[in-house]
């Protein structure tokens, strides 16, 4: 059996290895050729896997490592019988800790308290809805807009135009759909940019082409008062790089990339392929995860609770380091800018999960208490 693999897929070997040759390709060098004699090909986001790709091969099993599945020809899939999965949820945690490092950042350039501050939640799928409950959790004030979510089940959710009018930072969560009354294709075009409030802080770690990127620009140029942070691109592995440099913080669509996350990803395609050949899974991620370097931390009941929040979500990530290497990389060429974005990518250093922190808290600090539960924290 062979076994086409992107090669940023991690624990391949341990996952697959005993299933038949694995056979590791960039991404974006995965061809017809390269798939023609493969039996599975498991990929990430920057492979389209359709019918140019897979038409005359023996693909029967496509697993992608993502959440997303834009990428993928699911109605060619159905038409031909090749069974597919995804895995959804797999970085959801890694997309929440991006989202809480950026808005300490924007906060503290600012000077302003986010606790006073209304949020907007576009998107309430895996991750924005991990999301809208550790920001309801902090005490937050959050709305939620989802118009298939609320089609199918009703609650309490609003408009994108309610979103707009009164969220002081907007943060979006959407799949990529270029068809129908919901396709969020430029659902942030120059209209809607220009309808934001005065000060919106602007977050994007869903798909580049949901905010009209060059509408974006032109818009930020024009308005100071607004603030983006973009870690996804129309376009990648080419970037704007004026956009870019427009930005509070840019990087090369990582947010989901957490340790943790990508060996989810794995995970859940081995468990589904194992699905798939009706056997069972002999391989546990729990066994395979390393123990990450920052576990315990101790609070005084006498902690600032903002500090306290910064302290702990920065001490497992901080996205200004990244933004710092990605400002590096929009250097040169666009073909030298195109391959330091996938360098960037496949050399991303090791990052865990702020739910992977033990706290202990010295002394009674229900505030406290109420910060390390919001994240996800365990309490010891």
């Amino acid at each position: 059996m062979l076994i086409v693999a992107d090669e940023n897929i991690p624990l391949l070997d341990a996952f697959f290895g005993g299933f038949g040759e694995i056979r590791r390709v960039p991404g974006r060098a995965i061809d017809r050729a390269t798939v023609e004699q493969a039996d599975v090909l498991l990929v990430r986001s920057v492979t389209n896997v359709n019918r140019a790709l897979l038409e005359g091969s023996k693909v029967r099993f496509v697993g992608t490592c993502t959440i997303g599945t834009d990428h993928l020809d699911l109605n060619y899939f159905q038409q031909t019988g090749i069974t597919w999965s995804s895995a959804p949820g797999c970085n959801a945690r890694g997309v929440v800790d991006y989202v809480l490092g950026s808005l300490l950042t924007l906060a503290e350039i600012e000077g302003v308290d986010l606790t006073r501050r209304t949020y907007g939640v576009v998107g309430a799928g895996e991750v924005g809805g991990r999301l809208v409950k550790v920001l309801q959790g902090l005490g937050w004030k959050v709305l939620v807009c989802d118009p298939p979510r609320q089609a199918a089940e009703g609650g309490d959710y609003v408009s994108l135009e309610q979103i707009i009018d009164e969220c002081d930072v907007i943060s979006l969560h959407t799949p990529l759909t270029k068809q129908g009354p919901q396709s969020t294709w430029h659902l942030f075009d120059e209209k809607r940019l220009n309808q934001l409030r005065s000060g919106t802080w602007l977050i994007n770690a869903s798909r580049g082409p949901v905010v009209n990127n060059a509408a974006l620009r032109d818009v930020l140029l024009e308005r100071e008062d607004l603030q983006a942070v973009l870690d996804v691109w129309e376009g990648e592995p080419e970037v704007d790089v004026a956009l870019a440099e427009l930005c509070v913080l840019a990087t090369p669509h990582i947010a989901g990339y957490s340790l943790d996350g990508k060996q989810r990803g794995t995970a859940q395609i081995y468990q589904a392929y194992c699905d798939f050949l009706g056997q069972p899974a002999r391989v546990s991620l729990g066994d395979l995860l390393p123990a990450p370097w920052l576990s315990h931390v101790t609070l005084n009941a006498q902690s600032d609770p903002a500090w306290a929040l910064a302290m702990l979500c920065r001490g497992v990530y901080d996205p200004r380091r990244d933004d710092a290497d990605f400002r590096r990389s929009l250097v040169g060429n666009v073909s030298e800018q195109r391959a330091a974005f996938d360098v960037l990518r496949k050399q991303y250093p090791s990052r865990r999960e702020i739910d992977g922190l033990q706290v202990r808290i010295e002394g009674d600090a229900p505030e406290l208490q109420k910060i390390v539960a919001a994240l996800g924290a365990t309490a010891i």
